[in-house]
């Protein structure tokens, strides 16, 4: 087992009000400490999702684990072939490689704390998906930048199954 201490020596306080806040409902981003903030051994957002939205398609990680803390609501997850339903106060760690992604329950509000180990610089990435959704860049560019950010995208019939049957709104 090995330990990943990151390469930093004060504590890093990020307060609500600092924080950097990307998209708008039905899902916002509240981006908290990246990778570079901690010497690489984390970085976490806190992810909100408004009336069942989702929040990202089936990727993995190679090289990191995904915590996801349940701060309110209610949430589906993908991990592996498994579907959790997780609610206030659950948590749910995805180790590298397995194929994950995460909404809020059809007709539920999520709100998630995500930390990931060790570090990724991931701000950029939200960037960059916020350029998408307004049209700046096209999805597509996503795929080259997979390796930067150690997300790399896959396909998962559990989730698409789960997520086309949702009920209507």
């Amino acid at each position: 087992m090995s330990l990943i201490t990151g390469d930093f020596d004060e504590s890093v306080v990020v307060r609500a009000a600092q924080a950097e806040v990307i998209g708008r409902a039905p899902s916002t981003v509240r981006l908290l400490a990246d990778s570079s903030a901690t010497g690489g051994a984390l970085s976490t957002q806190r992810v909100t999702l408004t009336n069942g939205a989702d929040g990202a398609r089936p990727h993995h990680h190679a090289h990191s684990a995904e915590l996801f803390y349940l701060l309110d609501g209610t949430a589906q997850l993908l991990s592996g072939e498994q579907l959790v339903t997780a609610e206030r106060g659950d948590l749910v760690i995805v180790p590298p490689g397995l194929v994950h992604a995460f909404a809020a329950a059809p007709g539920h509000d999520a709100d998630i704390l995500i930390v990931i180990t060790p570090g990724v610089e991931r701000f950029e990435y939200f960037r960059h998906l916020e350029r998408i959704a307004y049209g700046k860049v096209p999805p597509e560019s996503l795929l080259d930048v997979q390796e930067l950010y150690d997300t790399y995208f896959a396909t998962s019939s559990t989730w698409t199954n789960t997520r086309e049957t949702r009920p209507a709104d």
